[in-house]
């Protein structure tokens, strides 16, 4: 038997799982200019990168994690992780508001490109019976799709870096290390079990050496 080529380290194809906060205002940017469903898309990208969110934690979204009143979400994590009750930003709520008004009816935040076309379709709706999974499992993104949505962003944008959706965790967690956040409210934050993954954030945390005086004139 033929042996498949195995894929190469992360670090073959970039030098770093994470951008800066700049960095992902341009990705943000080039979301809200480029994308087909700008404002769906653009939510997506942002509460990734606000909460620390997996592809899989985000298309599971549903409306009832969010408390607007409270200006609180709920986030469910996955693989293991502890959930916990985030802040909403201003800016957030205001996305959140746009999408549920031009996604209206639906149980999933951010919903799949041909939702109505996936409902109105029976042979679509039989096979999720077959596999036992509920009706709302129509409505959801899929993670191939949200693959593609960070791949054509990360080509407008133009950053010189191969993007995918997972960075948006890791810069999270960079940009807490870089706001002073404590490993442990990161690990909280994060939903991390095990601090040994947050360490990774204060450990590659620059700004701790940014007091280094390095001027070659005595003062």
């Amino acid at each position: 038997m033929q042996n498949l080529p195995t894929r190469e380290k992360n670090t073959k194809y970039r030098s770093r799982e994470y951008l800066t906060a700049t960095e992902v205002k341009t990705l943000l940017d080039a979301v809200k200019s480029r994308s087909k469903h700008p404002a769906r898309d653009y939510a997506l990208v942002l509460l990734m990168f606000r909460h620390g969110l997996r592809a899989s934690e985000a298309i599971n979204l549903r409306w009832d994690a969010v408390m607007l009143e409270r200006q609180e979400i709920f986030i469910n994590r996955l693989k293991g992780s502890e959930d916990g009750t985030h802040v909403l930003q201003n800016d957030e709520i205001e996305c959140l508001k746009t999408i549920k008004a031009l996604y209206p009816g639906y149980r999933h935040i951010f919903v799949h490109d041909r939702v109505k076309q996936r409902i109105a379709d029976k042979k679509f709706m039989d096979a999720l019976k077959e596999k036992k999974l509920p009706n709302d499992a129509a409505e959801q993104m899929t993670l191939d799709a949200i693959a593609k949505i960070f791949e054509r962003a990360g080509e407008v944008a133009n950053l010189g870096i191969k993007i995918h959706s997972h960075m948006m965790r890791h810069s999270c967690g960079y940009f807490l290390a870089s706001q002073g956040m404590t490993t442990r409210d990161i690990q909280e934050f994060l939903g991390h079990k095990n601090i040994q993954h947050t360490v990774r954030y204060t450990k590659h945390n620059a700004e701790r050496f940014k007091q280094i005086n390095w001027s070659w004139e005595k003062k």
